[in-house]
């Protein structure tokens, strides 16, 4: 039994995915298994990735269903007690698992840890802005507003998400934002001070530049989690003023669009949502 999972989801990245495997192959800790998800690629990523046959299990989705199903897939093949995940676009420096291993074992009840990233945009190095800035421990509230984890950049204890659950396969997008709310209102996530993942962004074919709106499916994941009952009093204020800030600015931005039904139903969402829990406080 490897220590590590290592997750790769993939769709049409043939020209990005040799850096991204060639990265954990050349790992400093080398008691990891490799597992890439072809996600139902139509170019030629099953060719690229047999030249890795011995070090790796393939596993072909017939279809494109989406990033949180081929990591889903990715996690109910793995056996390890650790889980990994890299993006098919990014790649790792040779003591990322190494550094991450050597954490958990000093630091015995800890159940997240990410490392820090280097931001490589249209391949120009490029600094987070600080609202981007990583933080570390309890991260609950600070993730309300945008996703401050890293799928390159995390490790997981497998313990955890048989806990929290899988990444939600009805979002399209967001579906990291998703989890790591979940786990953070659980759990501290903490932060490796050293820039051991780099993360390419910019291209065309990322959910971010195809999916608009992208606060929609962050709406909808906080609507979940204050639906869940995982949240204390502190955190559900936390959510339900996080809720009501990307509803305002969601909701008036379909009215200027003209779709005033899914405008008017964003502008009333909080407000049915206290409503509920306040019930839900009476009558448990």
């Amino acid at each position: 039994m490897p220590s590590v999972s290592i997750i790769i989801p993939t769709f049409n990245r043939a020209e990005k995915i040799t850096r991204a495997i060639s990265s954990v192959i050349e790992q400093t800790f080398a008691d990891f298994e490799i597992i890439v998800v072809d996600d139902g690629s139509r170019d030629n990523t099953e060719q690229t990735v047999a030249q890795f046959d011995e070090r790796l299990i393939y596993v072909a989705h017939p279809s494109n269903l989406g990033v949180s199903a081929a990591r889903n897939t990715g996690i109910k093949k793995s056996g390890a007690p650790l889980l990994a995940f890299l993006d098919s676009d990014d790649h790792w420096l040779p003591e990322k698992l190494a550094v991450q291993v050597e954490f958990f074992n000093n630091h015995p009840q800890a159940v997240a840890c990410q490392t820090e990233e280097t931001w490589i945009r249209k391949e120009k190095r490029v600094n987070p802005k600080k609202k981007h800035l990583k933080p570390s421990g309890d991260i609950f509230e600070a993730s309300l507003k945008l996703c401050l984890v890293s799928p390159s950049a995390v490790m997981l204890k497998r313990s955890l998400v048989e806990e929290v659950g899988l990444f939600d396969e009805d979002l399209p997008a967001c579906e990291d934002y998703d989890l790591w709310l979940r786990i953070a209102c659980r759990y501290p996530v903490h932060l490796i001070n050293e820039a051991l993942v780099v993360k390419e962004g910019g291209h065309p074919d990322q959910l971010s530049a195809r999916h608009r709106g992208m606060d929609r499916f962050r709406i909808k994941a906080l609507v979940k989690l204050l639906r869940s009952g995982a949240l204390n009093k502190i955190q559900i204020e936390a959510t339900l003023k996080e809720l009501s800030l990307k509803c305002r600015v969601y909701g008036n931005g379909c009215l200027k669009r003209g779709k005033l039904d899914e405008g008017n139903y964003y502008l009333e969402l909080p407000e049915i949502e206290t409503r509920r829990l306040l019930y839900r406080s009476v009558h448990p």
